[in-house]
């Protein structure tokens, strides 16, 4: 019986699958992305949100989300708050433009909103068609960059100087030599394809702080217990301001903006590259319920923004479960329900500390900086356009700005050399939108 409706739900016969099959490549795709749990609470978490109950947040983000994807597509896709959207939201939004975390939030739900029009009347597929490949590219290369300097300041590996900027940290400091330790560890590990590879790392040099003293007691802090009820969400639920972007839409436009930029090449990135993988393409290259599978995206963002969190989007770790052959919604539904049995262990991860933690976040940029194999080198209008957009996300600390000058970069480019006619009219206007913003600091 529970064989025929599963099989009802899911097609499993159809796709040529088991539930064995799809169990185990839920597993795998949860270990794999599952260190979402203990990332995403750290980085929010600098925006000033109360951070006792971002596991929670994070978790349940991260299962109605899945939830959407399984019921909607039927596909092995999983959700949960986006690595590189999570650091827009606190170091961009809420640090560098001072916008409180509950407003931020409110920018996240009418994202969210925008987005799931944009996807429901398919304008989101033509914009995406419009925006140069190289543009997508230095952006995409750029976020992962911005996650890796992140990830190196918070690890104390890189350090604030009054004459370069920037310069080498303090590795006589034992957090700092230990999380060097993990950011190698991470890379092994990813390297050599061990299934869960960055929350193995995590674990690992959690670890290995247990037992290394400070003034305090210890690197890693003693947990109270293994096991216990997860943390309230009462803070951040419905905790967001709705009236913040509307009233402040001069000062806010371009984040929603940049936002829904980065949210959608994520999303449709994510989305063919898990296909492929999961062998749900048509003869034409081309994913059969793409629309489907964008509305849930964007409404998984506007829960999450209820819930008290940062856009929620698809993870490329989905690729995880599709080569252990999972191939319905069957897998993703496994990946949720993980999520929230994850939440029992709630006291553990709330004693991992920053410099396990880091390593994940600058392994994160590492793989994000992979399609920059695709930029072609031969013409420099395009490798020009990428590495400005690439260049400027971390040294402005600013998603926003990156995306911003790249659109200008590459319009300009264009124009001086007489290829106008090779941009898009959406490009243009985005381009003369930004400069008109610069010209008159409309910020």
């Amino acid at each position: 019986m529970r064989q025929s409706m599963l099989d009802q739900l899911f097609k499993l016969k159809a796709h040529g699958t088991t539930i064995r099959t799809e169990v185990i490549a839920g597993l795998t795709t949860f270990a794999a992305m599952s260190y979402v749990l203990v990332v995403n609470p750290s980085i929010l978490g600098a925006s000033g949100m109360p951070i006792e109950g971002l596991i929670t947040v994070t978790a349940l983000a991260a299962f109605f989300g899945t939830l959407m994807m399984a019921l909607l597509t039927n596909y092995p896709i999983a959700l949960a708050p986006g690595m590189g959207l999570n650091a827009f939201f606190a170091f961009t939004i809420c640090i560098t433009r001072e916008i409180p975390w509950d407003a931020a939030l409110g920018l996240v739900f009418w994202n969210g909103l925008i987005f799931l029009l944009l996807s429901v009347t398919g304008v989101r597929t033509k914009i995406a068609n419009a925006i140069p490949p190289a543009l997508k590219i230095g952006v995409q290369c750029g976020i992962g960059l911005f996650i890796a300097f992140l990830g190196l300041k918070n690890a104390g590996l890189v350090v604030d100087h009054p004459a370069t900027f920037v310069t080498i940290g303090d590795f006589s400091q034992p957090p700092v030599l230990l999380a060097l330790v993990g950011v190698v560890l991470t890379m092994v590990l990813v390297i050599r394809q061990v299934t869960g590879a960055i929350l193995l790392s995590v674990i690992i040099i959690s670890l290995i702080g247990l037992i290394i003293p400070t003034a305090n007691g210890y690197l890693t802090q003693h947990p109270d217990s293994l096991i216990g009820m997860p943390a309230g969400i009462g803070d951040t639920f419905l905790a967001m301001d709705l009236m913040y972007p509307i009233v402040n839409l001069k000062d806010t436009w371009d984040i929603v903006f940049a936002m829904i930029f980065v949210n959608m090449f994520d999303t449709i990135g994510t989305l063919i590259g898990v296909s492929r993988r999961a062998n749900l393409l048509d003869r034409d290259g081309k994913l059969p319920k793409m629309g489907p599978a964008l509305t849930a995206d964007a409404g998984a963002s506007v829960v999450g923004a209820m819930l008290g969190t940062s856009p929620v989007t698809s993870y490329v770790e989905s690729a995880a479960g599709a080569s252990a052959g999972g191939k319905t919604g069957l897998t993703a539904i496994v990946v949720g329900i993980c999520f929230l049995l994850a939440l029992f262990l709630t006291p553990i991860m709330k004693v991992i500390p920053l410099m396990a933690t880091t390593p994940a976040l600058i392994m994160v940029g590492i793989l994000m900086m992979d399609s920059i194999r695709h930029i072609n080198f031969d013409d420099l209008a395009d490798f020009s356009t990428a590495v400005v957009a690439l260049l400027a996300m971390p040294l402005t600390f600013s998603i926003s700005e990156g995306i911003a000058l790249g659109f200008i970069t590459y319009v300009g480019i264009k124009l001086g050399t007489g290829q106008y006619r090779q941009v898009t009219p959406f490009t243009y206007f985005l381009a003369g939108v930004f400069v008109i913003r610069y010209a008159f600091n409309l910020k």
